[in-house]
């Protein structure tokens, strides 16, 4: 596709008196760059999990409980229908059809949180200071005692419906719930709070760490 765009500029030369005129100017869009006029992307919903959707509000009811999520921050169609969703999205930019996928990641992980729960592993890693953890307040307070010999207790709160448990392995704790971004969050915060500062990390290898990311309920297969 060609547009023509014109750059007709003219004036009065001081010196000779000349109009001046200036060649119009053809410039080539590239298709690339270009709108669409219509993407979308379609989810099928579970046979045990209803969806609401209220001015880009998603509710997800499941057997384990009710996520919420907004996309009101996105220029979007949420269409419900009898089993599936529909995403689309109206002359869309390369930026905004990215979003319909991203989108449909969000809300299958919805389904897959209030089905069947999202459950990280974590293991203490030291070389000679034991690492101790204590876990309080209703398991959503979690306490690192002496990381690195220090005195210092670090401790973490854990996101909105988040849990923390001992797994029954040593030096070995896990983090259930239903919102994969509170789990995965939460799991991250834990991590950050045994930062080493002022040393080599290549050689002080002492912190908290993620070590299997699973499910809280398995699905039986059909």
């Amino acid at each position: 596709t060609v547009k023509n765009k014109d750059i007709i500029s003219s004036g009065i030369n001081a010196e000779y008196g000349e109009f001046q005129t200036y060649q119009h100017y053809f410039i080539q869009i590239n298709l690339s760059v270009m709108k669409q006029i219509e993407v979308s992307d379609t989810i099928k919903i579970p046979a045990d999990c209803k969806v609401n959707i209220d001015r880009r509000l998603v509710t997800v009811t499941g057997p384990r409980g009710i996520l919420k999520k907004n996309f009101k921050h996105l220029q979007c169609e949420l269409i419900p229908n009898k089993s599936s969703i529909t995403i689309r999205v109206w002359f869309a930019n390369r930026k905004a059809i990215a979003c319909v996928r991203t989108i449909c990641s969000h809300i299958e992980n919805m389904f897959t949180g209030v089905r069947q729960g999202y459950k990280y592993k974590m293991k203490s890693v030291y070389a000679h200071f034991p690492i101790n953890i204590n876990i309080i307040n209703d398991n959503t307070l979690v306490e690192v005692h002496n990381f690195l010999g220090e005195k210092f207790v670090r401790k973490v709160n854990l996101l909105p419906g988040v849990t923390c448990k001992p797994t029954g392995n040593k030096d070995e704790i896990m983090l259930e719930g239903n919102d994969i971004e509170n789990v995965s969050r939460s799991a991250a915060l834990i991590q950050q709070s045994t930062t080493v500062k002022n040393k080599d990390i290549r050689k002080f290898l002492d912190g908290v760490y993620v070590s299997q990311k699973t499910h809280i309920d398995e699905l039986e297969e059909d």
